[in-house]
Formats: structure tokens, sequence, C-alpha cells
């Protein structure tokens, strides 16, 4: 049986809703929430002593269970002649006080100032069926007439599921004629109808409307909160629009998730917003795998602050793993962003619980199961907060992980990807504070030991005296971790690099402990116009690195530059190299056409061109080389796993590794190209 509207024009007819009652006889269909769902906020709201007017009271139980808490002062009108009838049989003798009247509420028949608190459930939005101009002045008739029988002080409390049009016209209306706004989402009334309702019905979000009527109102005062949260104030009436937007498109995401298993699709994503903040406090990737034996419904995992950046939490790849070590059907993977305050793993999984539930597959009865590393939430501490003319704001911060320190440079127009790391060590010194102090032989990204590898091996392609200096050239600085572990590990070479923003040496120097010296030197430079220049003036080098982050995220490639790979810069970069270097660069391309077009123009400026994916990840590490006998792959083996094996030597005999750095050497003696 059919009890809900064909259209929504049939909301406003009075034979619509006489059908309605009929169908529907003595059982009250409460679709915008029961008295127990809404009770928290009429008691706020409304007081024992008020004088009630029930606006398009219907079959509706509400004004009976008020009644039958303590409000006896209701009044209760109904457009339909059939619904007041039946509320009088079946009131007349349990609430004798309670009065039922035959009458339109755009044209009442009460005097001024008759009540104290208006309540409207879904019949705001009965009327206001669409914004033609027409309904707009029938419900602004309806208004004018609830703030003619209000008295000053009174409140109309409605409750609605605030289409857009709705809501504009409260907006412009309310402040218009003095009265304060504040509006209320009703979680509990959603979830309920979520339990209640066919997996084919939607769950739509329900909002109480509060507004007070005083004699003269300065400005608009408009008011937002979730359930008994603390309200938040706006100042527009566009903020207040986004906060009831958002929380409608989320329920929109919410339902389908319900009806539906999306393995096989994308990931959903979904940022949690506190009502006055623009920045998201969370963000919950939502993941379905096929049902089989041996799978739990549904959990959800919270990522511990500073590890959002891992390859297991960053990427759809990682979490589908995570997914499947998880053995959950459906896991729910929860990031804490950066500039919020988290106190404990209980407080977070509390002030989760509603959204978490919100997102659970339809059915589901058990306890949601909450996962995680550990039994806290992860320390972040910001350094320093800085402003860089070309990168934007960044962050540098240390976040504990694995039991490390680590110490991070985050550009925030891109913050899921860590720019330099590096593991901070606890110096004791005798008689002194304990002190921090940057671990050189720590290299954070894999490309880097890559990289290091390569550098390994170009030191050894021209001249193999170990007395003799190793020129290295690199372009793009950012922390200088890859250099300092360089300076370090390799004694006999002298790196120059490159940088354009002269923040970043700032950064590297005081926060990273980059120390220049005369093997080792930073040239605050355009990196394009440095290689133009050393190929003009005949300068060399054994090896040439390119570690530059593009600043256009739009790309397809966001390292390096499309311009670092331009057939004038390439050739350049051949004639610096000599027949004997090695040129190297970390790709990171997502667009399948861009990188075959980036390897196809190595492939014509250089000879031999060899590249290694790194796994779990999107970087790519790509050797060129103008000797000939780099042509064949089995030749690139070769000699890249001697080089990290000579690495791994080197590293030893300086002393500079921690037991970390020689499990990373080894590896790499283990390449495979």
């Amino acid at each position: 049986m059919n009890l809900l509207p064909k259209t929504r024009e049939e909301f406003a007819q009075t034979d619509y809703w006489n059908e309605f009652f009929k169908k529907r006889g003595e059982k009250a269909f409460e679709w915008y929430g029961e008295y127990l769902e809404l009770c928290d906020q009429i008691h706020k709201y409304i007081k024992p002593a008020d004088k009630i007017l029930m606006l398009g009271c219907g079959n509706s139980k509400l004004s009976m269970d008020m009644y039958d808490t303590g409000f006896r002062d209701i009044t209760n009108i109904d457009i339909s002649p059939v619904a007041v009838k039946k509320m009088l049989e079946l009131n007349a003798k349990s609430r004798p006080d309670m009065k039922f009247l035959q009458m339109d509420a755009t044209a009442m028949t009460f005097a001024d100032e008759s009540f104290s608190v208006a309540l409207d459930k879904g019949t705001l939005d009965a009327l206001f069926v669409d914004d033609a101009q027409e309904t707009k002045q029938v419900v602004e008739n309806y208004f004018k007439e609830i703030l003619r029988t209000m008295r000053n002080g009174g409140r109309y409390v409605c409750i609605s599921l605030l289409q857009e049009h709705i809501l504009k016209f409260l907006l412009e209306f309310m402040p218009r004629n003095n009265c304060m706004l504040r509006i209320v989402h009703c979680l509990g009334v959603e979830q309920a109808n979520k339990e209640k309702s066919s997996d084919d019905a939607l769950a739509m979000p329900v909002f109480v409307v509060i507004a007070t009527k005083f004699k003269n109102l300065p400005m608009p005062l408009l008011e937002f909160g979730f359930g008994s949260d603390k309200m938040q104030r706006f100042g527009t009436a566009t903020e207040l629009i986004n906060a009831v937007s958002s929380v409608q498109k989320a329920a929109l995401v919410c339902n389908g998730l319900a009806r539906s298993n999306i393995a096989g699709h994308n990931e959903v994503t979904m940022d949690l917003h506190q009502p006055s903040e623009q920045t998201p406090r969370y963000t919950i990737h939502i993941l379905d795998q096929p049902p089989a034996r041996g799978l739990g419904k549904y959990a959800a995992f919270i990522v511990p602050q500073g590890r959002e950046v891992e390859w297991l939490f960053a990427t759809p790849a990682g979490r589908r793993k995570l997914q499947d070590s998880a053995k959950f059907q459906r896991l729910a993977v929860v990031t804490l962003h950066r500039d919020q305050i988290y106190s404990t793993l209980d407080e977070v999984k509390s002030e989760l619980a509603d959204s978490i539930k919100n997102l659970s597959p339809a059915g589901l009865s058990e306890q949601i199961p909450y996962l995680s590393l550990g039994s806290d939430v992860g320390k972040r501490e910001t350094l320093i907060c800085g402003f860089s003319k070309i990168s934007g704001d960044f962050r540098i911060e240390e976040v504990e992980a694995n039991d490390k320190i680590l110490r991070r440079l985050i550009f925030l127009s891109n913050q899921f990807v860590v720019q330099s790391e590096a593991l901070v060590k606890s110096i004791k010194i005798k008689g002194k504070k304990e002190r921090k102090k940057i671990d050189f032989g720590y290299l954070a990204c894999q490309h880097h030991l890559y990289m290091s590898v390569g550098v390994q091996l170009a030191t050894t392609l021209q001249n193999t005296k170990k007395d003799v200096e190793k020129d290295v050239l690199v372009i793009g600085l950012g922390g200088g971790g890859l250099c300092s572990f360089l300076h370090a590990a390799l004694p006999h070479t002298r790196i120059t690099a490159v940088e354009i923003d002269p923040i970043m040496l700032e950064v590297a120097e005081q926060y990273f402990e980059l120390k220049q010296d005369k093997r080792f030197h930073v040239v605050i430079d355009d990196g394009l116009a440095f290689v133009e220049r050393c190929r003009n003036e005949d300068i060399h080098f054994d090896a040439v690195l390119f570690d530059v982050d593009s600043k256009d995220l739009s790309l397809g490639m966001s390292c390096p530059p499309p311009s670092f790979l331009a057939n004038e810069i390439l050739q350049h970069i051949r004639e610096i190299i000599g027949p004997k270097g090695l040129f190297m660069l970390n790709l990171v391309c997502r667009d399948e056409s861009l990188r075959s077009e980036a390897i196809d123009n190595l492939h014509k400026a250089f000879p031999a061109v060899c590249t290694y994916k790194l796994d779990e990840d999107i970087n790519e590490i790509v050797y060129c080389a103008n000797d000939v006998k780099y042509k064949t792959v089995e030749h690139w083996k070769k000699s890249l796993g001697t080089a990290g094996r000579a690495l791994n030597s080197a590293v030893r005999e300086t002393k500079l590794a921690s037991e970390d750095a020689l499990e990373v050497a080894e590896f790499l003696g283990e390449l495979k190209v």
C-alpha cells in the first residue's frame, strides 16, 4: 500500500491528506520521528507551562505523548476534517483538556499573541512543495499568521527535511521579521528511520528549526548544531546553508552504502568537519569487498596521527591491502588531520560513533569493532608553521611512529605527501640535558635509496681511485636529507644542490641540520637555468639527480615538472654527465600516456635508459647513461647490484648507519631492475 505521495505536489492537497488518513486509519505515521526520538529537543525548547499550538496535527501521536508527559495546554489544528474527527474520537475521554479544531493554518481565527509556542511537524514541508511564487505566497501567509498569534519571546519549533528552497526562505523571512533562527540536526530520528525502513527506502536527515520572535533584532542571529552538541553561530546565511547541505549530501551517501556493496568500485571518501570549521577533522575512506566465508561484516580502522602519509593508509591500493589483512567485508579507514587536538583513542571513538554507524551496511546488528595500530591516537607536534612564495603554507612537525621520532616537512597544498623526513635521535651528554639530533644515516624515501645507489655507481665509472673526488649535482633540496646522506656516506664526493626556494634552505639548515662545507654547497637558483649555465660554461658532473616536484597538482605527472623533461634540457644533461656519467630522476606519474611520453623523450636523449618501479609506491627511478654498454638490462642489474653492496660497505665504514639503514643497504644489494 503506497502511503507516501507519488509526487511532491500531492502534499499540499486537502483531498490527498483526507485519503491518506482514511488509508492509515488509527495508526500514526511518524515519518518525521516519534516522541522518544524528538523529546530532547522538545523539552529543550518547549516547557509544560507554554501555551502550545500544534500546526497540522494529522493523526500524529506527538501531541498525545506530550500531553501525557505534562504538556496540558495544547491546541491542535488541521486542514483535514477527517483527521480532526478521528483525533477527537481518540482523545475525548483520555485527554479531555486537549483541543482539536479544523482550521486552515494560513488563515487562523485565533486572537493576536494567543500562543507562546507553535509546533510544526512536517506541515511546512507539506505546504512548501516547490519554489513557485504562488507557493511562496501561501507559505508567507502561513508564517505571518504564526507570528501574529505568537507572543514576543515565543518560539516556532518546526520538524522538517529542510529542502533547499525551504531553508533559503527561512533564512530570508525570519531575520527580516525579527526572529532568531537556530537549526538542529536530529540524528536520532535519522538512525531510527534507517532501522525501521525497508532496504529500498531512504532515511532522510531530519532537522528541528527554532525561530524565536523578538520585538526588534538589530542583526541576524543564525545557529546550527548536532543534537545536544554545543551550538555554532554563523556570520552568514551561506555558512548555514552549507552546514545543512553537507548533512543532506552525507545522508545520500550513507543511504547508498546501506543498500549496496561497492566492491569492485572506487572507495567512497568523506570528510567530517566541525560545523564552524572549514578544515576537516577526520577523513573516512569506505571500502567493500565481496562477501566471503571468514569475513566480518564491518569495522572501522583509526590511523594514528602522523601515520596517514604511509602507503598502507595514504593510497587506495594500500587501503585495499589493509582491508584484506583486517578481514572485514566493509572497512572504514579513518585518518586524523593536523591542526586538530585529539586526546585519547576512546574519545576519538566516541566522537566518531554516530558517523561510523551511519556508514554501516543495512541490517547490521552487532557492535562495530574499532581497529588501530596501538592504544593511543599517536603524537604530532608542530614545530613551525611557515609560508613560501613558491610552495605556499608548510609545516615542520614531529610524529611518533614505530617507536621512532620523525621530523617532517609537509606542504599543505599536498599534505598527504611527505616532502622531507628525518629520524630524530636523542643524544645524552654527561652533565647536560638530553638533546635531539638528526640521524643522517636514515633515508625515509625509498626513491632516495635507489638514487644513492646510482650515485655510488657513478663515482666508480670514470675513475676508480678513491682519493679523487666525484662531482654530484642534485636539483631539488627540500629538507636536504638525500644530500646530507650522500655527503656523510660518500666522503669522496663533492655535492652541489640547487634549490629555487630560499625558504627551503633555511628550513634544511635550521630544522634538518644541513651543513655546507668545502664538499657540499647549496645554490639558490632555478634548476633549469643552472643546468643551462653549466652546459654553456662546460661544467661537468659525474652524476646529476632530478628530485623536483611540480607545484601544479592538476597534472598527471607530479615529479618532475614537464619542463624538466624538455628535449633541450635533456640534451644539456647529456653533455654535462659526459661519456661515463649517470643521470637519475624520480618520476611520479599517474597518467600512463604522460609516463610513456616522458620515457620516450629520455630514450631519444640517452643511449641507455633503465627504469625501476618501487614496490608499494608510484615513484619510479629512471637511470640514464651515455655509455652504450648499459643498453642491456643485465648490465644495469649487475652494475647497480655491485653499487648497492659498495654503498652498504661505505655506510659501514663511515659508521653512519643505524641498524635500520644497514637493513636498507642490504636490501639494495639485492636490487632487481
